[in-house]
């Protein structure tokens, strides 16, 4: 059997047991503790619960494939109320929300006793350490599950014991920056401790660690840099957490020196994994990819697999029609010719939109990996018989537009990354194609975006790196070429703003890059928040497919193509999935209210964790937590859309 098969068995096994009844359960429900932390496999059984931590792709719909619709990359099926001020995205039971700690007392519960019990390991202690090591990574990934999605958060190091004071203390939430030093602290930890070569397939290895770096050192560093001096970032006035962090100084001693901290972590880390990784050939393989395992040395540090019969999932089976999670238009024409030029640039050979393959013709083979092209042609044969000349319509693929729910084509640019064409891949319950979680050419783009920010130019290994990416995309190599033939008022990205300004010809290029290696793998939404690009999100059309006059219209009879299944051609030529009901509250568009660049603190913690101490008054009393900007700490509701986030 192979070992990526352990892996997944043992997720659903010995995992279970140790999730509820050993990590998260003292004294142990089943037997004494004297039993267990012995060998380096019984600190393997502990750890294993923690990979359900990880992202995956779900039974039914949904999964990584399907995140960036959360994001102008995709769109749904429906509309997304963080994009909208309607009242609809609200503060929600502490249940629902992303404010949740088990994971973490599970992980610190692992690493007290394996603290306590590492001398004792009557076996391979090295392979003991490289599953502590493992224990510190994920402490590290779910702190920054927090840092992404609230900002300021608390810091947790120890087990806790039961004293509602001692809990209290440590809910106290810490500023970002200090939060993201201490992930990164984690990971060198984990680094140290972890080996060359992960002991199997879908594990985590050192390298898994530096990418882990490279992601949170950037993410943070930039973070920091376009929403300096707002609500969002420590060390001014506006910031949320001024009262219970008064005087805060950075730990490099300055903003502009704290980013720099940031950003050098992100170089340093992501070299170390670009100059380790080679890049796969076979860009479509790494994520249809269901019959082999990915090597020590792949481009894919990190995958979650499947296997029939014990674990799959249904990525192929809703993608074959469409998936409800159609590419955007914005995101197609991001993409570059194969000779480096953008579709607008005189010389590039852009055949335009008429039809979705003509469309792609020419362009980053990337794109051609991601987006099935669409369109007809007439086939005339002659008939052996009659000798008449027959026209036949050949259809090289027709996105089902008048499918509902969540195999529709939402767009018309049907998903065709992470879709296999191998017949049983796409039945329902039956995928097992590899999920990958981390890949090496993530860090060739953090080092080129981490050091263009650092230095203002594109010197160290960013040159080498870039080749390296376009030169698998199957596009000219000299990136000078499409920088100086980019015109950033033709461009439909939001990326090319931050902070309300429009960022240099060279960083948008940067990004561009980045958004065509990395889409629909739920990373644009993060990308978006951290640039500060959403303030640019004002009466936004997510659009699809030209479908209106024009020969891919004719592909379709009237009822396939009618009001109640696309917008129609009065709204625009173009497929605008928010227009199909006039009812719809994000009909008008997408208007991105500043307060939602951070999700809410549940209304139950303001109530529990009261302190004569307190910063925030509430029903209850003083509480010792602050609320994210705009966000209410008394009743669930919508957030203030007055409040002055800036």
């Amino acid at each position: 059997m192979k070992k990526y098969i352990g892996i997944v068995l043992m997720l659903l096994t010995g995992m279970l047991v140790s999730c509820d009844d050993f990590l998260q359960r003292e004294p142990l429900s089943y037997g004494s503790e004297a039993s267990y932390f012995k060998t380096a496999y019984d600190y393997q059984l502990s750890v294993n619960a923690f990979y359900e931590y990880l992202p995956k792709n779900n039974t039914l719909w949904g999964g990584i494939y399907t995140q960036d619709t959360k994001s102008d990359n995709q769109a749904g099926s429906g509309y997304q109320s963080i994009f909208l001020s309607d009242g609809n995205y609200k503060t929600v039971a502490q249940g629902s929300s992303g404010w949740y700690f088990s994971n973490l007392r599970a992980i610190n519960f692992f690493l007290k006793k394996a603290d306590e019990t590492i001398g004792n390991i009557s076996d391979d202690k090295a392979l003991a350490n490289h599953y502590v090591g493992e224990g510190y990574w994920f402490r590290a990934y779910d702190h920054f599950r927090l840092l992404r999605t609230f900002g300021d958060a608390p810091i947790l190091k120890t087990q806790l014991s039961d004293n509602q004071a001692a809990l209290a203390a440590a809910s106290k939430r810490h500023p970002r920056n200090e939060v993201a030093r201490f992930i990164i602290e984690d990971l060198e930890k984990a680094a140290d401790l972890m080996k060359d070569k992960a002991p199997a397939s879908g594990r985590l290895c050192k390298t898994t660690a530096y990418a882990l770096i490279s992601r949170v050192a950037l993410y943070e560093a930039t973070w920091e840099k376009y929403h300096a001096g707002t609500c969002f970032v420590p060390g001014n006035s506006k910031w949320v957490g001024a009262k219970t962090w008064p005087n805060y100084q950075f730990p490099a001693g300055s903003a502009e020196a704290e980013i720099n901290f940031f950003l050098d972590k992100a170089i340093e880390y992501s070299a170390k994994v670009a100059d380790e990784r080679a890049l796969d050939k076979d860009f479509v393989g790494m994520f249809t990819n269901w019959e082999t395992q990915f090597s020590d040395d792949d481009e894919v540090i990190l995958a979650r697999y499947y296997q029939n019969g014990v674990a799959a999932h249904s990525c192929s089976a809703y993608l074959k029609n469409g998936g409800g999670c159609g590419v955007t238009r914005a995101a197609v024409n991001t993409f570059l010719m194969k000779n480096g030029l953008p579709i607008y640039a005189e010389g590039s050979g852009y055949l335009g939109d008429q039809t979705t393959y003509e469309e792609l013709t020419g362009r980053d083979e990337r794109l051609t990996a991601t987006v099935r092209a669409a369109g007809s042609f007439i086939n005339t044969e002659k008939d052996p018989e009659t000798g008449k000349y027959v026209n036949d319509t050949i259809y090289y693929y027709r996105p089902q537009l008048w499918i509902a729910g969540n195999e529709k084509s939402t767009t018309g640019y049907d998903l065709q990354k992470w879709l296999s064409s191998d017949a049983v891949q796409q039945k329902q319950y039956y995928t097992t194609t590899a999920v990958p979680l981390f890949r090496a050419a993530e860090c060739y783009l953090n080092y080129i975006e981490a050091y263009y920010e650092r230095y203002g130019n594109l010197g160290g290994n960013c040159d080498k790196y870039w080749k390296a990416l376009r030169q698998r995309a199957g596009v000219d190599g000299d990136y000078n070429k499409t920088i100086a033939n980019t015109d950033l008022s033709k461009e439909n990205d939001l990326a090319i703003w931050s902070k309300g300004k429009e960022v240099d010809k060279t960083l948008y290029n940067i990004r561009r890059e980045r958004r065509c290696e990395l889409l629909a793998e739920g990373m644009r939404y993060d990308d978006l928040r951290r640039w500060r690009t959403l303030d640019m999100m004002k009466n936004y059309q997510p659009e699809g497919m030209h479908l209106w006059n024009t020969p891919m219209e004719q592909m379709y009879d009237s009822k396939q193509i009618d009001a109640t299944v696309v917008s129609q051609s009065n709204v625009s030529e173009y497929i605008r999935p928010l227009q199909i009901s006039s009812t719809s509250a994000a009909y008008q568009g997408y208007t991105f209210p500043k307060q939602h660049y951070l999700d809410p603190i549940p209304i139950s913690e303001f109530l529990l964790n009261t302190s004569s101490d307190g910063v925030t008054p509430t029903a209850a009393g003083m509480s010792i937590l602050y609320q994210n900007p705009g966000w209410p700490v008394d009743a669930d509701g919508p957030a203030n859309y007055n409040y002055d986030c800036d």
